[in-house]
């Protein structure tokens, strides 16, 4: 006699998937514990684990200079449009040498679509003379150095330290610091004192990928604008639940992305 193997249990999301309503979150009212907030923002971070198991920085690269000089682009402009001009840009100058003697007119015709070409271009060529002649033509890794780079900040070297190097830290772009505070894990408006923050809230081996989960997040559902409220799997997390369509419908429409079939699942609970 045959039997039928059971289907495997599933494993729920760290955060439940029940929605508040909007403006009953202890965050919302005042009265969320810093321990509970804690707490949270690890539930958090497993709950996008879950939901964005391929988060990455969305960056084309192949080695630290070129990530290095693809983070130096993507300042006011797209991953999109950066990945656009780095392949003729890398083959021109595939060392820190090369750009230390680039005429900086060729360089800004080939980054011309990134915008700012002109600043950006003027920094890759000053980035190139001082890594030849402070650091042997080498990006190095230690935060001190990077941020030392012209064009280099705090995100663009953890960018850099995280994705080349392996040494976790917080990037806090745009998204990053939208979302902490949609999220209400900071309301810092600075952001060293909205990394320092965070940083006391989720462990140092998870800085670099939950940077890139809540980056996801903030691309593919929690819009600027519009957030994707009742189809977000970290609703029930979110003290600003309410912010955008609370239908399950409505909000399912504005979810993009090459996972959103993957979300959508998720959330209906019918992933194992």
């Amino acid at each position: 006699m045959s039997h039928t193997p059971a289907p495997e249990p599933r494993t729920p999301l760290p955060t439940p998937q029940r929605r508040r309503r909007p403006g009953t979150h202890p965050a919302a009212k005042g009265t969320e514990t810093p321990l509970g907030r804690k707490r949270r923002a690890r539930r958090i971070n497993r709950t996008l684990a879950l939901t964005f198991p391929d988060a990455r920085a969305e960056l084309d690269f192949s080695n630290p200079l070129e990530l290095l000089v693809a983070t130096v682009l993507s300042a006011q402009t797209t991953d999109v449009r950066v990945n656009q001009v780095t392949p003729a840009l890398f083959a021109a100058y595939p060392t820190a040498a090369d750009y230390a003697t680039a005429d900086v007119v060729e360089v800004e015709e080939l980054i011309r679509p990134t915008g700012f070409y002109r600043a950006k271009a003027a920094n890759l060529v000053n980035l190139g003379k001082k890594l030849v002649t402070d650091f042997g033509g080498e990006v190095p890794e230690a935060l001190e150095d990077l941020v030392s780079l012209p064009g280099v900040g705090r995100k663009t070297a953890h960018v850099v330290r995280g994705n080349a190097f392996g040494k976790p830290g917080l990037t806090v772009d745009t998204h990053f610091q939208r979302l902490v505070g949609r999220l209400k894990l900071s309301e810092q408006q600075n952001p060293v004192k909205i990394e320092r923050e965070i940083a006391e809230l989720i462990e140092a081996k998870e800085w670099t990928m939950f940077s890139h989960r809540l980056i996801f997040h903030g691309r593919r559902i929690c819009h600027a604008r519009t957030p994707a409220c009742g189809a977000c799997p970290i609703a029930f997390d979110c003290p600003s639940f309410g912010a955008g369509p609370t239908d399950p419908g409505e909000a399912e429409a504005r979810v993009t992305g090459l996972e959103r079939e993957h979300i959508l699942a998720l959330v209906h609970g019918e992933e194992a």
